[in-house]
């Protein structure tokens, strides 16, 4: 590891960077160094200004991968270098979508898909407690609290939370515990050169993607979308967006609000103000306030 590449992850560890985000600006660096066959420090506005460009144009880079290089070069430009360079460009990000959710019914067949014990905890616990799956991979034994029914979470940034413990799931845990025994990682990796280490996000994606699709659900590609049903389904039983957030992780709100967009049972709920009008009463003449009328 060079000196340069130290030196930044130290940088990002100071900024309490996620492990994701500091692969992608790690990734970003490496990828102008490459291009140019230079070390990034001898990088100039222009050339940086000519590289994002070839990304945009000549490579076709989606939206949302130029903005994360260009946000890893801010990063490097402005932290790690002894010459900032000002990469102050802005590039539109694709349009957010709506998150697709999967009915309780949907998510009950995926869970119940698959044979194996530890793959059905890992989807159960995901669901359950609304976590990315950063933080499902990250789970310890001591995190799970069966006094307090919650679960204590790592999420972004290294922030701590606290999030729900379900019944149902506390019944299946004991059951994996006494066949699993795990030392340190709730969910450890099978394989023995990785013995006592923790899943990789892949294996994670794959449990779920091939239980989705042995249940036979066709929609709801991607395993967060068991997060974005846990807090659609809270909110559709009418439990507070604000606690919703608070277990979700959302240092905004404008975060969490975005389920009330999903949630069509909570949506269908609310009455059109056209069928508010008391269509009976509004047809009567009231004839006391007729001009024309005579006394």
């Amino acid at each position: 590891m060079t000196p340069l590449r130290q030196k930044m992850i130290r940088a990002m560890e100071l900024k309490n960077l996620s492990h994701h985000t500091q692969r992608a600006y790690l990734d970003a660096v490496t990828g102008i160094a490459k291009f140019y066959n230079q070390s990034p420090e001898k990088m100039t506005k222009e050339k940086i200004e000519d590289y994002l460009l070839y990304l945009k144009h000549e490579k076709g880079n989606a939206p949302n991968s130029c903005y994360s290089v260009l946000t890893g070069l801010r990063f490097f430009y402005k932290y790690v270098t002894e010459k900032q360079i000002p990469v102050t460009y802005s590039i539109r990000r694709t349009l957010r979508k709506l998150p697709q959710v999967l009915t309780m019914q949907e998510i009950w067949k995926i869970i119940c898909s698959t044979n194996n014990l530890k793959h059905r905890l890992i989807l159960m616990t995901t669901y359950s407690a609304g976590l990315r799956v950063s933080e499902t991979i990250n789970l310890k034994s001591e995190n799970i609290d069966s006094k307090t029914m919650t679960i204590k979470v790592k999420g972004k940034g290294k922030k701590e939370r606290y999030t729900l413990l379900s019944k149902t799931l506390l019944v299946e845990l004991r059951s994996y515990y006494r066949q699993y025994h795990p030392k340190s990682y709730l969910f450890p990796s099978s394989f023995k050169k990785n013995k006592n280490q923790p899943l990789s996000y892949e294996s994670i994606r794959k449990i779920y993607e091939d239980a989705r699709k042995k249940a036979d659900v066709k929609k709801g590609a991607g395993v967060h979308t068991l997060r974005h049903s846990f807090a659609t389904h809270l909110l559709e039983a009418g439990f507070d967006i604000r606690k919703i957030q608070v277990l979700m992780g959302h240092a905004s709100l404008s975060t969490t609000m975005i389920y009330l967009h999903v949630s069509r049972e909570t949506l269908s709920k609310i009455p059109s103000p056209l069928d508010l009008i008391d269509k009976k009463h509004a047809n009567k003449k009231d004839s006391t306030h007729d001009p024309n009328h005579n006394t």
